[in-house]
């Protein structure tokens, strides 16, 4: 199973793909400052939400009027048995019930409309932001857990935003209110009530850094979980084809296992803070309610002062009691806010030209490579690199093939083309201009790939070839592109052209497919065509109509072909070989078949010998 990389900012794995515990803490953002990071997303909704906590914050205190009405009836009314007066207090508290259920109507009707608005602003920026990253990113990420960032993460964001971050204005102004209204009717009991307020704000501090910890745990395993359900999908032939349903169903059991137990590590967290929170806040009303009981006993506290007291100690059972499951929603949304912006953190591919790179004007053209080495960047220190000092001239409208041993660097060196990776040093120059001096969208409309596992997309089959002939492309340019990769079995399809592709293509063979992609990248008749072994899936007869069709289409087009079939290898003017990252040896078929001992082995389709290759490369 694939891995989670580490993010911009360092945190310790512990499991697969798992980023569970926070860095050092002078690399930790704090809770406050982490979920600062969504105001942009919020600014607009700004005007409904203050609006929506002023309402909440007025319906909460709302309640606190409730007590002081109930004291007004016990010392006014029912000390002096007035059944009128009773009738008054009951109706005041059926208006003040009304008004509060109308304010907390109000209050969720003002938050939904534009939450939904903000958790699909930042599913749209994510997406976008995915198809701009380098491949070099997608190589590293596991696509769970890119899926649990765009769905699990953003609606635990709308739900804090929906409800904890109103609330906890709203609660916290409630709590002072009565506070003070406690210590106005009562200041003996008052401090009373008070007394624990400082051991459960050390509990909640302690509790947040735990609850912290597990809920990125909790939130990673998620994503491996979605990881694996998947692979096991669009792996499912495979799984099947060689039994290995119960190993897959194991692997998924222990991951499943392994969420359980930190979503159960959260539960006894969250049970314990709440049990805390709630005990002694009951202790304290317990202790004023004796005291209060002994001093109207007295005559020193009047009985409607005690009652509204003790009335609005109850109506901040909630408010209170509240605060742990509202910092544990506070904790998970910091934690899905975190993992959000460590993909909207990676930096994107440069859109323009890199003018930090210098732009080569040379005399000569077609496409050349200049001392180009690459070494991925994940690479270990002091690893050698993939390509070393590769220098390599393709003449205009020349199709050159590159061959070389499995692992030797071939597909990297194609894709340096399109810019997918960049090189580490040297230049790569098109016409004789430098391609980092060229936009991507320059660069990639003048040069066209196609590799050797074919990607489909659930579209039709029109919408995936013309996908590489822009946004202009009609009927025609199908036809042709379909006949330069002998699709024709297109046309027996359902819809023939409109026929909707399933996910992967899975619903075609595999050599349908790669003649789709290969339709693709001669669609929009580019100036430069790199194929990495675009024929491997043909049967015999096939692949020689494609290759009929396709000489035509090299006639005008510089080409770079990976090859490792001698019926492709003929499709090129000249050959290279490629071994140990550097080119050993370029020139036609015939002439390495006689002069390169490696090079005739390839072709005969023999291993080469670690012996042989040495006395090649001598």
């Amino acid at each position: 199973m694939a891995t989670t990389p580490p993010p911009p900012e360092p945190l310790s794995a512990s499991g697969p793909g798992s980023l569970s515990e926070p860095g050092p803490p002078s690399e930790r953002r704090t809770t406050v400052r982490t979920l600062l990071r969504l105001w942009p997303y919020v600014r607009p909704a700004r005007t409904r939400l203050v609006t929506a906590a002023v309402v909440a914050v007025i319906a909460s205190c709302v309640s606190l009027v409730f007590p002081l009405v109930l004291k007004w009836i016990v010392d006014g009314p029912v000390a002096e048995r007035d059944p009128a007066g009773v009738w008054l207090g009951a109706l005041y508290l059926l208006l003040l019930g009304l008004a509060e259920a109308l304010l907390f109507g109000l209050r969720r009707w003002l938050v939904a409309r534009p939450l939904a608005g903000v958790e699909a602003g930042m599913r749209a920026d994510l997406y976008r932001h995915l198809q701009r990253l380098p491949v070099a990113f997608h190589d590293r990420w596991p696509s769970g857990q890119l899926l649990s960032r765009g769905t699990t993460d953003l609606m635990l964001v709308r739900m804090f935003l929906a409800f904890p971050l109103v609330f906890l204005l709203a609660n916290g102004v409630t709590i002072l209110v009565g506070v003070v209204i406690m210590l106005v009717q009562d200041w003996v009991l008052g401090l009373v009530i008070l007394i624990p307020t400082l051991p459960v704000a050390a509990i909640c501090a302690a509790f947040e850094r735990r609850y912290s910890s597990a809920s990125r745990l909790a939130q990673d395993q998620i994503g491996d979980l979605t990881t694996v359900v998947e692979e096991s999908v669009l792996g499912i032939r495979v799984i099947k084809g060689f039994g290995r349903h119960r190993s897959q169903a194991k692997a998924f059991r222990k991951l499943s296992k392994e969420l359980r137990g930190t979503e159960l590590r959260k539960a006894r967290l969250l049970a314990m803070i709440m049990t805390v929170i709630t005990t002694l806040p009951e202790l304290a009303i317990g202790g004023a309610l004796v005291l209060g009981t002994v001093r109207v006993a007295d005559g020193d506290l009047s009985a409607g002062t005690l009652v509204a007291f003790l009335s609005t100690a109850l109506a901040l059972r909630w408010p209170v009691e509240s605060i742990g499951f509202l910092l544990a929603l506070s904790q998970e949304t910091a934690t899905a806010t975190q993992r959000y912006f460590e993909v909207m953190d990676a930096e994107e591919e440069r859109p323009g030209p890199d003018r930090t790179r210098v732009t080569v004007a040379e005399g000569g053209e077609g496409l050349r490579f200049h001392g180009v080495t690459f070494r991925y960047p994940d690479a270990p220190p002091g690893s050698p690199p993939v390509l070393d000092r590769v220098d390599l001239h393709i003449r205009p409208g020349e199709s050159m093939a590159l061959v070389g041993t499995t692992g030797s660097g071939k597909t990297t060196l194609t894709a340096l083309v399109p810019r997918l990776h960049e090189a580490t040093s040297g230049r790569i120059t098109l016409d004789g201009t430098d391609i980092t001096a060229l936009s991507r969208e320059e660069l990639r409309r003048r040069v066209s790939v196609a590799f050797e596992e074919p990607t489909l997309f659930s579209a039709e089959v029109a919408e995936n070839v013309l996908m590489g002939a822009g946004a202009t492309a009609g009927e025609g340019e199908l036809e042709r592109a379909l006949g330069v990769a002998q699709a024709d079995f297109v046309h027996a399809l359902p819809q023939g052209s409109r026929t909707q592709v399933g996910e992967q293509g899975l619903s075609l063979s595999g050599g349908q497919r790669q003649r789709l992609a290969l339709a693709r990248a001669v669609a929009g008749r580019p100036d430069f065509l790199v194929l990495d072994d675009p024929l491997s899936a043909l049967d015999v007869h096939t692949e020689a109509a494609v290759e009929a069709a396709l000489r035509r289409v090299l006639v005008d087009t510089t080409a770079l072909i990976v090859a490792h079939r001698p019926s492709t290898v003929l499709l090129a003017d000249r050959v290279a070989l490629l071994s140990g990252g550097r080119i050993r040896a370029v020139g036609t078929h015939h002439e390495l078949l006689r002069t390169n001992a490696e090079y005739a082995h390839l072709m005969a389709g023999d291993p080469v010998t670690e012996q042989a290759e040495q006395e090649d490369q001598r």
